[in-house]
């Protein structure tokens, strides 16, 4: 069960990633004009996944990707590999529930103002943008 485990794990450290480097890149891209930045799907689904997550931590509720690790590890402990140590490390951190609620909220909130700011291009403008 532990590579399950790890598929849980890296499973989750994409979702992270998906939402903190989605919105960097969104933020780039506007700058740079990356124009596949303003892809509607991309877009909405990042607005999805760091509302989804703000709305867990103001319910009070945990991560389901935890839960579903920390199950599949209860007969091996953490820290049985490098990878896993390091992982770990980056996605788990020791501060306050409130703090990271506070952090989710912020997050979607800017991706939220990001969107009214720099909407998302309609379908067939985006893809007569891209032929061009």
């Amino acid at each position: 069960m532990r590579w399950v485990a790890d598929l849980i794990l890296a499973l989750h450290f994409a979702y992270v990633l998906f939402v903190i480097g989605g919105l960097a890149l969104v933020w780039l891209g506007i700058a740079y004009g990356w124009r596949w930045v303003r892809n509607f799907w991309f877009r909405l689904w990042h607005i999805a996944a760091i509302t989804l997550v703000a709305i867990e931590a103001l319910v009070d509720v945990t991560c389901p990707l935890t839960l579903l690790e920390d199950w599949l590890r209860s007969d091996n402990p953490i820290g049985s590999s490098f990878v896993e140590r390091w992982a770990h490390r980056i996605l788990f951190w020791d501060f306050p529930s409130w703090a990271f609620t506070l952090v989710y909220c912020a997050v979607t909130l800017l991706a939220v103002l990001t969107w009214w700011r720099w909407p998302p291009l309609p379908r067939a403008r985006l893809a007569s943008i891209l032929r061009s």
